[in-house]
């Protein structure tokens, strides 16, 4: 069995280690799609944060407290920069993480595409998946803010990180992703894929940007391999981190009747076949979608991975 998943953010990651040991039991092949949106560079540096979350998360190097980052961290660069008084001083790299950046940021200086470099890093932490990145093109997701009465884009980091998403916002925007291929082996992932499953990741800054590349929502849509949804929304609050902040933006309901319809259904040009949502929403309904409720807290690897099976039973192929 070939099991390709879109993910992003500390969500998609903690998914993937639930896909991982389905994986492993059902001796599948697993690819993660994942998010680019988030990139940006800073200090000279290329910033990966979906790939790396991911990457950290499934080494085993990632804060289990923090849910980002290293484990073990420390902060001596960051304190040095501020003392310098170094721009952006409200984005903050961890010593460790900083290595990560230099080593990606070198072979993207020498050439090589972020899929290679990403591929590169992980002969290190050993995801034990295989990992490539939405594209190898800059995609990069801005927000588009309301600052002194006048409109300017914002990168959706410093939307989120240094004004926490409470500044006026009309619309987000992922810059370069019209033009934008698939990174090298996404297509070939999805037309060999015999299911595709949605992390319950942020929908609007983590799967959004991936389905913004033309190439890879074609490929989502029009395959051949049923793609099933895991819900961010539990009641009418995200898991973790800001979807419904982004919802709003959006105009969109955060409850995961708004997330289903936002994806849609295949059937009516959306992405979706089934839609799995949590046991206390019951009775939720998509137009076009099968929609099956089960409990959806990702507590620990077990739990996670009965998630996974349970998607995986609603696509027909376990």
């Amino acid at each position: 069995m070939r099991i390709v998943v879109l993910a992003g953010g500390i969500g998609g990651a903690r998914f993937l280690l639930g896909v991982r040991a389905v994986g492993q039991e059902l001796g599948a092949e697993v690819t993660a799609v994942v998010n680019v949106g988030d990139d940006v560079t800073l200090h000279g540096l290329r910033i990966c944060p979906d790939l790396d979350s991911v990457m950290y998360t499934l080494g085993g190097g990632a804060d289990p407290e923090r849910g980002w980052g290293r484990v073990g961290e420390t902060w001596t660069v960051k304190e040095e920069l501020a003392a310098y008084g170094a721009e952006p001083t409200w984005f903050g790299l961890g010593d460790k993480d900083i290595a990560t950046h230099l080593v990606r940021t070198r072979m993207l200086d020498a050439g090589y595409p972020l899929s290679a470099v990403t591929e590169a890093l992980c002969d290190r932490w050993q995801p034990g998946i295989r990992m490539l990145p939405a594209s190898d093109d800059r995609v990069e997701t801005h927000a588009v803010v309301e600052v002194d009465g006048a409109s300017r884009a914002i990168h959706f980091q410093e939307w989120w990180i240094r004004h926490r998403a409470e500044i006026p916002t009309s619309r987000f925007v992922f810059v370069g992703a019209e033009a934008a291929k698939p990174a090298a082996g996404v297509l070939d992932a999805l037309a060999a894929a015999d299911v595709v499953l949605v992390a319950p990741s942020n929908p609007v800054v983590s799967v959004a940007p991936i389905l913004a590349v033309p190439a890879i929502r074609e490929a989502v849509a029009t395959g051949t391999a049923p793609v099933v949804g895991v819900s961010p929304i539990i009641g009418t609050a995200p898991v973790r981190g800001m979807a419904d902040k982004c919802l709003a933006v959006m105009g969109v309901e955060c409850s995961p009747a708004g997330v289903g319809g936002l994806f849609g259904a295949r059937s009516s040009g959306g992405i979706l076949d089934g839609w799995l949502v949590d046991e206390t929403d019951t009775g939720v309904e998509v137009p076009g979608l099968t929609v099956r409720a089960r409990p959806l807290w990702m507590t620990d690897v077990p739990a996670t991975s009965a998630i996974v099976r349970e998607a995986l039973s609603l696509a027909g192929v376990a």
